[in-house]
């Protein structure tokens, strides 16, 4: 099965009704490709459908999934998949992305919970991942979570990420912020997690800030700007790994058009000088 890798480029910007109407009108050039969550826009008609086709005709766009609850022991729900497919297919989307985690448990949960870090998660969580590739007749790729506990551990949560990576044979949607939040929370080296990850994996990355709510306790909430340490890491990524997609994402207090494309800008301009420095090393 065909990687992802490669089928978007340049800084994204995830898409929110917010500014569907300014941006359909006079579409960001700095933009190179959008993400939406499928579950808030595969029922979507009237004006909001319109534009939102509008937008898919014209520009390069991916999936980043909230529900699907991949590693729950619930029943992996293929109807879903089978309409993601569809909606897919329509609006000739690029490809899909899923959360390492569950939301689900006789019922949906309203947060992204941590799976264990166990062999035994590995090997239910990646033959579920295949089975969503098959029906998609693609690989996705699986973005690691932000996390404030670990049930269950028995393995360091980078080792149980490769892990199941590997086992899924899937690609990887690279959070930076959230390996950020991770180091503080946990106390771990966010460089030295960085370059144990799966590189040749690596369809695209997110990036977004988060909420301090102590010296050593942050939480990954998608709603402030991307703070200095975080664009550091960035940049470190694009050193171990090359240039990849990287999309900012703002799920609340978004703030207007202007003051997000600034960040899109500054995504754009690590790119063009970590690209840069590869061809001064070469």
């Amino acid at each position: 099965m065909q990687s992802v890798r490669n089928l978007v480029h340049g800084a994204g910007l995830g898409l929110r009704r917010s500014f569907l109407s300014e941006i359909v009108d006079q579409p960001p050039v700095q933009v190179g490709f959008y993400e939406v969550a499928p579950e808030n826009w595969m029922p979507i008609g009237g004006k909001f459908g319109k534009q939102f086709r509008a937008m898919t005709e014209r520009f390069d766009f991916v999936c980043h999934g909230l529900s699907l609850s991949i590693g729950s022991s619930d029943p992996l729900d293929e109807h879903f998949v089978r309409d993601l497919k569809r909606f897919m297919a329509e609006h000739g989307i690029k490809f899909y992305s899923e959360h390492l985690s569950y939301c689900s448990q006789d019922g949906h949960l309203y947060d992204l919970m941590p799976m264990p870090f166990t062999e035994d998660a590995v090997k239910h969580v990646a033959a579920r991942i295949r089975r969503v590739q098959d029906i998609l007749e693609q690989r996705i790729a699986i973005e690691n979570i932000s996390y404030y506990a670990a049930p269950g551990r028995e393995m360091a949560e980078i080792d149980f990420f490769n892990a199941v990576v590997a086992e899924a044979d899937c690609d990887v949607l690279l959070d930076i912020n959230n390996i950020y939040v991770n180091s503080v929370n946990h106390g771990y080296d966010a460089a030295a997690f960085l370059r144990a990850m799966s590189g040749d994996r690596i369809a695209y990355a997110h990036i977004a800030g988060h909420y301090v709510e102590a010296e050593d306790f942050l939480v990954d909430t998608h709603g402030a700007t991307v703070i200095d340490p975080v664009w550091t890491l960035l940049e470190t990524a694009y050193h171990l790994f090359g240039v990849f997609p990287t999309l900012l994402e703002r799920d609340f207090n978004i703030p207007p058009l202007a003051e997000l494309l600034r960040e899109v800008d500054t995504i754009s301009a690590i790119q063009q000088h970590a690209v840069a420095a590869e061809k001064r090393v070469a």
